[in-house]
């Protein structure tokens, strides 16, 4: 007879046993929406994951329906991501920075029946609800609040609910390529899109993504994941802490960098991720409260470009090595992360710094390449610039709701960015095709900023572009030809976007002129925006 090993389903629920059965008494620290601090452990995440999905069972919510989350990052909504996956549920985490129409949106075309949020988040809820026409059970996370109460009919609360449950509860068994989570993507280019995560792919990814050139987390490591928990599912740490039983620090809603850095200290953390804004923050928080970040030996950073001297700061000042990351919404998200390789050690800081900066290599599991206009690859020669294309196990194969593939006719997700790829599978992003904003770690649509100030009266013409901003990286700047005769200020246009987008979405500048530039086919050249305007946020009269 032939040899055979044992089969099981890769699915989230076997990552929070696992965290239940080895690494019960490992800490969960959580700062609440209040302030306080409340410590819980991984056995305890585990039970009230268990009462949740059985108190889910009670309201009717079948297996495979949509939980929407709008929450900050703490030990609730923690426990929704397990609760609601293992027993054959989608976590759907929503960004709340979103304008209320985008969310109302999101929250529809994702067919959720339930939405879960933060008292933080209550005044956004409230005047949407009448808008949320597959919403069945409007739950906050937290105790009976009557206040909470009299804003919403038939709300309902969180602790109550999980009174109610069971914490033996049994997950039933799940196929592994059903959907256990899902995300949009942020609507740079018209509406947002869906993309689900199975069970099969979450799991592969906190596998290869937590190799020793991955984020190399351990059982031994305190983890801060400072980029939020409705972004990508927060680069999938949660699911890799439980995985190998980390201990888990979650900072909740005060991301400024004194409170950051008090956290740090107090917590002993060893490994953060977040965006560039963020650490450019707890730069500045480390020096104003003397926190010494000691015990913080690395940080993972995505979502914009890395600063150089941001890396040199953290190494030289304090000990702290900044990994640089790549990923989107439709990839995980890790694509790639920038570790060194063995013929690098010989390099000076200097030397090793320039490789850093770089996006990284991808780990087992994707794979990347470059291509032409015509879809033909370019050299992998550290020089040649295509288009960045990726495929592999945590890959978007289609958009939620959306018949038609999301790939080339060859299997390969395009993923708008133009970039360079060395021999040795150094990605480095010199470009975005499109014409993106991105803020803070935040992107922000163009063509919403340029179709809104078309349609404001006295605007013949707009465009918009990324300006330099030193704290946010980059900030929108709309550059406008006023109609004939119109007398329009900036003030007056600026004020046409309030209640069109979110407000950090506002452009910070508005430059007139007399005209745009175009190419033969009428198309406005941003390269020549771009390069007149790039400092115009910088420079003093």
């Amino acid at each position: 007879m032939t040899g055979a090993m044992i089969y099981d389903q890769l699915t989230v629920g076997s990552l929070i046993d696992h965290a239940a059965r080895f690494h019960a008494g490992t800490e969960v620290v959580s700062v609440e929406t209040s302030g306080e601090v409340a410590r819980s452990n991984w056995g305890e995440v585990s039970a009230n994951a268990r009462r949740l999905a059985s108190a889910l069972n009670r309201l009717g919510v079948a297996e495979g329906a949509r939980v929407g989350t709008i929450a900050w990052n703490n030990r609730r909504h923690l426990e929704i991501y397990f609760g609601v996956a293992s027993a054959g549920r989608v976590t759907h985490t929503i960004n709340p920075r979103l304008t209320p129409e985008q969310i109302a949106y999101i929250a529809n075309h994702a067919g959720d029946e339930v939405l879960m949020f933060d008292t933080t988040f209550l005044p956004l809820v409230a005047p949407i609800r009448t808008h949320l026409d597959s919403v069945k059970h409007l739950i906050l996370l937290g105790p009976r609040d009557q206040v909470s109460a009299s804003k919403i009919d038939g709300l309902l609360f969180y602790d109550e609910l999980l009174e109610q449950g069971d914490p033996d509860y049994q997950w039933p068994d799940i196929d592994e390529r059903s959907p256990a989570a899902m995300c949009y993507t942020s609507g740079t280019t018209g509406n947002p899109k869906g993309v689900q995560y199975s069970h099969r792919s979450i799991v592969l990814h906190s596998i290869a993504g937590n190799q020793p050139d991955g984020l190399a987390v351990s059982a031994r490591d305190s983890v801060m994941p400072v980029v939020p928990m409705f972004h990508v599912n927060a680069w999938g740490a949660p699911y890799i802490a439980a995985q190998v039983g980390a201990r888990l620090v979650l900072p909740g809603p005060d991301l400024h960098g004194d409170s950051l850095a008090r956290l740090i200290d107090a917590e002993g953390v060893t490994l953060s991720l977040g965006v560039p804004t963020i650490w450019m923050g707890l730069l500045a928080g480390l020096q104003e409260t003397g926190a010494t970040a000691a015990t913080m030996t690395r940080t993972v950073v995505g979502g914009a470009a890395l600063p150089p001297s941001m890396i040199a700061a953290f190494r030289d000042k304090y000990g702290v090595d900044l990994i640089h990351a790549w990923g989107m919404t439709e990839t995980s998200p890790l694509g790639t992360l920038n570790q060194l390789l063995q013929k690098h050690e010989h390099l000076s800081a200097e030397e090793q710094a320039k490789v850093r900066m770089g996006q990284g290599r991808p780990p087992w599991g994707v794979d990347l390449r470059i291509v032409d206009d015509e879809g033909a690859r370019l050299p992998h020669d550290g020089v040649t610039q295509g288009s960045l294309q990726i495929r592999g196990h945590w890959i978007v194969e289609r958009y939620y709701g959306q018949p038609d593939s999301a790939l080339t006719p060859d299997g390969w997700f395009d993923t708008g960015d133009i970039a360079t790829i060395d021999p040795d599978g150094y990605m480095i992003i010199r470009d975005r095709a499109k014409d993106i904003i991105k803020s803070g770690g935040e992107w922000i649509s163009t063509v919403e900023l340029e179709n809104i100030a078309i349609a404001c009266p006295g605007i013949a013409n707009a465009a918009a572009i990324a300006a330099y901003h030193p704290k946010w990286d980059e900030r929108p700047v709309v550059i406008a030809v006023r109609a004939e005769g119109a007398d329009i200020t900036e003030a007056d246009l600026l004020d046409f976007y309030d209640g069109k987008v979110a407000k950090w979405q506002i452009p910070d500048r508005v430059v007139f002129v007399d005209a745009l530039p175009s190419g033969a086919t009428g198309k406005i050249l941003k390269n020549r925006l771009r390069e007149a305007y790039r400092n115009v946020l910088t420079e003093t009269a």
